[in-house]
């Protein structure tokens, strides 16, 4: 479940994300990422069918439900649903939702700070990683913060027709973006590593964060491959004409997936959408479905 937005972080919250601070986040990401991919048959077969009964995955929506079909964990992990599986909204007037998950925040960023849980905000400036020039459209926009679960497919869409204009990594922390952690670590979706996407749109600049986490040991795009890792320490920016086709994407196009799960956020402009009234934190959410509306 994401966080509930009525009650501040409790005792068990704080017990549980303690621990966090202490683990070599990096260090067990990296271990994961061997792991995942490995393709010794009999450990990749064990560690895949634990995995769906302990997450009640329903492999009746991937493309080959096979678990034998996949060469490893990863591929499992990654993989791709029946095309019905995710109709997209049609209707040129609404956004898609880019992932499977439960909405954890969604609203207004109010005097350039994004809502986190009760108690907890961060700033848009360092979300980006004080990029003021990319910032600025967004700095009284909207946002929405979408948690993936191990459960959920882990590949991202886009939520409306865009050109892909620049893409930032910013290193940073692996911290657990569980409902817990999200109520009792601050600024926690501005000190994990992340991976900016920006794209240019009829509605005005877009821009999707994809936030790592704890065990997500690569995030990837379908235009440079895995971003990361390496992790380093150093923010990384790359350009692109958003003019080539290879940078042009319609509404419900992969873009991104998450090698093992993490959180998705949503930056838009002020003026430019509207989230849906019938969308809210605590909700599950699928890809493809409306969520927000053009203004």
């Amino acid at each position: 479940m994401p966080p509930n937005t009525d009650h501040s972080a409790t005792l068990l919250d704080y017990l549980k994300a303690w621990p966090t601070y202490l683990l070599p986040h990096h260090a067990l990401s990296r271990i994961m990422h061997a792991i995942t991919r490995s393709e010794i048959r009999w450990w990749k077969t064990l560690f895949t069918r634990w995995f769906v009964r302990h997450f009640k995955v329903d492999m009746s929506l991937a493309a080959d439900p096979r678990l034998e079909h996949y060469p490893c964990f990863n591929a499992f992990f990654t993989r791709a649903l029946r095309a019905d599986a995710r109709p997209i909204v049609a209707d040129d007037t609404l956004l898609a939702c880019p992932v499977d998950g439960a909405v954890s925040q969604l609203g207004d960023i109010k005097n350039g700070r994004i809502f986190q849980a009760k108690g907890r905000d961060y700033t848009l400036l360092e979300l980006l990683g004080h990029d003021e020039q990319q910032a600025a459209p967004f700095m009284d926009g909207k946002f929405a913060t979408l948690y993936l679960s191990p459960r959920d497919y882990h590949r991202i869409h886009l939520p409306f027709d865009g050109r892909l204009t620049a893409m930032c990594h910013i290193p940073g922390r692996l911290f657990s973006v569980s409902p817990a952690t999200a109520r009792a670590v601050p600024r926690l979706f501005a000190r994990n590593e992340r991976v900016v996407t920006y794209f240019d749109t009829d509605l005005g600049p877009m821009a999707l964060v994809l936030v790592g986490a704890i065990f997500v040991a690569s995030i990837e795009t379908v235009w440079a491959g895995e971003v990361t890792p390496p992790a380093g320490k150093t923010v990384r920016h790359w350009t692109y004409d958003p003019a080539e086709p290879a940078h042009q994407f319609c509404k419900g196009d992969e873009i991104a997936r998450f090698n093992m799960g993490s959180t998705v956020i949503m930056l838009h402009p002020a003026d430019s959408i509207q989230w849906l009234e019938n969308i809210h934190p605590a909700d599950k959410v699928q890809m493809g479905q409306a969520i927000a509306r053009r203004i």
